[in-house]
């Protein structure tokens, strides 16, 4: 009996029959001696729709909120079904002896397997393949240790409610706004949080007013050292600025005390997706969803990395191990860092990296042993990988080691501090290739001693507000309150930039008009961090198996009618933004200006209406008969039509007539071969093979 193995894309498959030794090639699988491997296109099952439970529910309408299925169904997704049923078919095969789930080791990879499993009523064995790496080590070792799919059985509850607690409140919450408001409004149980966040430190800014201080600097001797009283370096006085600088000008500084501090700097743990995603975005201006993308093709088509949905930042005990093969496999990109540590058999000096207790579904992600071709990778992909392996690289150096030299200076009452940082060990540091000066102005200075102040000044400056957020900080925000996971959060600011409730400038995070008015609109408790926290807590309690699905999507259902009810009730008000002047031609309300795929687009304020053209009017090669103008072309309800304004001419679109390509011309010429001169209207040219060929099409 041959195993079925279902892996989530068609890339992993093929990895997956290779190292099985699988070569039949089919269309929708790769057949061998004992396996058969399949593969999923991400999602092919999803939950149904309103309009699947009732045809009536294909109409937005308030009245009919909030729909709340008594059983939530499934249904295959009809861009893939091809894939679903080649899949089926395989499920039926009598030489099949059990499954192997070889998607995503994850919460959503689970998810794509099972519904898949329940679609196709699989009654036989069921076995997991979870690894950490892409590597063909990694696979042999992971159908070696093939687990039963028992085990996941929790994290498979928590996937259901996961997906059916977004379906239920985003798809009412966000069906009650539009409808309501008569504007495409979107909001849901991580998104509308976030939103929130982003307004909050909105109002923070515009709320500030900003204070003048001064701070004073002097130089004394050879000394660099500014004004300090009790830790405060601001004044916010002027006129107690100008005395100080009139009282200790032209004085005698005596150094009152000298402080030597040594501090030792942790090695930085590997990196988990979130944390990547941060650094990405502060040193390359990366998007969560961009770091995302390329994370995946350096684990997925290259193999360089492991796993990168991940929320750990440990490796487990047994991995001590591996190290050395992992750096033989860095070496050819990093000979020079690497060669000393192979010298010690790559011994990690940070042993605090490996804690089997802060491991949960897959450890942090770091190099594999595949070997490193440097020229195959883009600019991108270069820098993403240089920041894992140098993160990486960093475990085996030593902690980096300063000491800090603090020179206190009494001058006519008042006190300036002189401080200076020295390098005593660089340690994992060395990685970053920037060699750290260290100055030694301080080291000389003994207590007691007499220095002059040649200048000092008093330097005005302003208070600022806080800075808007940029996605690292965004990150940091969801990851302090648990809103999404690893694998989420990037999509779902990248679902807020979508629904112009945000907009990205400067690599800062703007709300727009709309996202204002938005979270003005949406219930406090929808709002609220700490409520999504709790929900996610919950959903993480029941993949370990200490929660119960059942009240979870009770308690949920329940919300989803208190929060729909507020929406009925609210006497909010709400105006697009977007409005302009200018009226559908169709219907007569309100044109609203949105962003396109080809720019901005004017489409109708009313949703019942179809009404959408560019803001700026394509010009077609079509002349007006009047002024021979080109003419603008135009796609309505009535189908693409020709519009000279100035002349008020309109003109319908005739069908193009379709080209005969090059490779067609060759098969009428094979058709229509001498054997068929006899045939009437058939000459030797191609003019008149073509001819022959269109009649007898007809």
């Amino acid at each position: 009996m041959k195993q079925l193995i279902l892996a989530e894309k068609p890339s992993v498959a093929r990895d997956l029959a290779r190292v099985l030794g699988c070569k039949q090639q089919n269309k929708s699988y790769i057949e061998g001696p004992k396996h058969i491997v399949t593969w999923a296109l991400g999602h092919l099952i999803e939950l149904k729709m309103p309009e699947d439970y009732d045809k009536q529910y294909k109409q937005w309408r308030l009245e009919d909120l909030p729909i709340i299925p008594k059983h939530m169904g499934l249904k295959v997704i009809r861009q893939v079904s091809h894939q679903f049923r080649a899949i089926e078919h395989l499920s039926k095969r009598k030489d099949i002896g059990e499954l192997v789930i070889a998607t995503d080791a994850g919460r959503e990879g689970e998810l794509v397997a099972r519904w898949i499993m329940e679609k196709v009523r699989w009654q036989k064995p069921v076995k997991r393949l979870w690894i950490s790496s892409q590597t063909d080590k990694a696979i042999r070792d992971g159908f070696n240790q093939l687990k039963p799919a028992k085990q996941y059985d929790n994290l498979y509850q928590s996937a259901v409610c996961r997906s059916e607690a977004d379906w239920l409140i985003g798809l009412n919450v966000t069906r009650a706004l539009t409808t309501k408001y008569n504007d495409p409004l979107s909001a849901g149980r991580v998104q509308t949080p976030t939103l929130a966040m982003i307004l909050e430190r909105e109002q923070e800014i515009n709320s500030f007013q900003p204070k003048d201080f001064w701070t004073i600097d002097a130089t004394i001797g050879m000394l660099k050292a500014s004004w300090e009283r009790n830790g405060e370096k601001r004044l916010f006085e002027e006129k107690k600025a100008t005395d100080i600088v009139s009282k200790v000008k032209g004085q005698q500084a005596v150094v009152s005390s000298l402080q030597k501090k040594e501090k030792t700097e942790a090695h930085p743990m590997p990196y988990d997706l979130t944390e990547l995603q941060r650094d990405a975005n502060r040193r390359f201006g990366f998007s969560a969803k961009k770091t995302s993308s390329v994370l995946q093709k350096l684990y997925e088509q290259y193999k360089l990395v492991t796993y990168p949905r991940t929320d750990s930042r440990y490796l487990t005990k047994d991995m001590e191990n591996t190290m050395y093969d992992r750096l033989q496999g860095l070496s050819s990109g990093y000979r020079e860092e690497v060669q000393p540590l192979l010298k010690q058999r790559g011994n990690v000096v940070a042993k605090k990296v490996f804690n089997d207790s802060k491991v949960t579904d897959h450890h942090a992600i770091i190099p594999t042993d595949e070997p490193l071709h440097l020229g195959d990778l883009d600019n991108d992909e270069r820098k993403l990988y240089d920041l894992i392996a140098r993160r990486f690289l960093a475990l085996f150096y030593p902690a980096y080691r300063t000491e800090t030299l603090t020179a206190s200076l009494s001058v006519a009452g008042e006190t300036f501090v002189a401080r200076e940082t020295l390098v005593i060990d660089p340690g994992f540091k060395v990685l970053s290739g920037k060699e750290e000066e260290s100055p030694r102005a301080l080291a000389n200075l003994k207590e007691g001693q007499t220095l002059s102040v040649k200048e000092v000044n008093a330097e005005k400056k302003l208070t600022e507000p806080p800075s808007r957020f940029t996605e690292a900080d965004l990150l940091t925000r969801m990851e302090k309150y648990s809103l999404g996971t690893p694998a989420t959060r990037a999509d779902i600011i990248e679902r807020l930039l979508g629904s112009e409730v945000l907009d990205r400038r400067n690599n800062k995070l703007h709300p727009t008009p709309k996202g204002k008015q938005l979270i003005d609109l949406v219930n406090d408790e929808l709002k609220s961090p700490e409520l999504t926290a709790k929900w996610e807590e919950e959903l993480e309690a029941i993949a370990r198996g200490k929660g119960n699905p059942k009240e979870f999507l009770e308690n949920i259902r329940k919300q989803t009618k208190q929060l729909v009810m507020e929406i009925k009730t609210s006497s909010q008000e709400y105006r697009a933004h977007n409005l302009t002047g200018s009226k559908c031609p169709e219907c007569g309300k309100l044109l609203k200006e949105v962003k396109g795929r080809d720019g901005k687009v004017l489409v109708c304020s009313d949703r019942e209406c179809s009404y959408r053209r560019r803001k700026d009017p394509k010009l077609s090669n079509r002349r007006c008969p009047q002024c021979h103008k080109k003419m603008e072309l135009h796609n309505g309800k009535a189908g693409t039509y020709f519009q000279c304004k100035p002349c008020n001419v309109v003109e319908k679109a005739e069908d193009k007539k379709k080209k005969v390509t090059k490779r067609e011309e060759r098969q009428l010429l094979k058709k229509y071969s001498a054997n068929n001169k006899e045939d009437e209207g058939f000459g030797n040219s191609l003019a008149d093979a073509l001819k022959a060929a269109m009649k007898d099409k007809k």
